[in-house]
């Protein structure tokens, strides 16, 4: 690495602190009840994929008669969808 991205990086950092500053001087704290809302859409980000990849797996299972050999592997790929669109959903500003 070298001084031109160490310097892009810093003065980048400071201008993406100023801007935060700035929205937070504009809109200020957030409400607790918006906190709430943020949480509970965070909980529903995770849960919706979980219960399709359920309601998918029982399906197939139904239509397979295969017991639970797709509901597991499907509820899991579900957790892990919603944990990583929950995920990106937190890292925006």
């Amino acid at each position: 690495m070298n001084d031109k991205d160490t310097e892009h990086e810093v003065l980048s950092g400071v201008r993406q602190h100023i801007e935060r500053r700035r929205r937070w001087l504009r809109e200020g704290d957030p409400t607790l009840a918006r906190q709430f809302a943020r949480v509970g859409v965070l909980g529903w980000m995770i849960v919706t994929p979980m219960l399709l990849g359920v309601l998918l797996g029982r399906w197939l299972d139904r239509s397979l008669g295969t017991g639970i050999f797709w509901t597991a592997p499907l509820l899991f790929v579900g957790a892990a969808l919603g944990c990583w669109l929950a995920w990106k959903w937190m890292q925006k500003p």
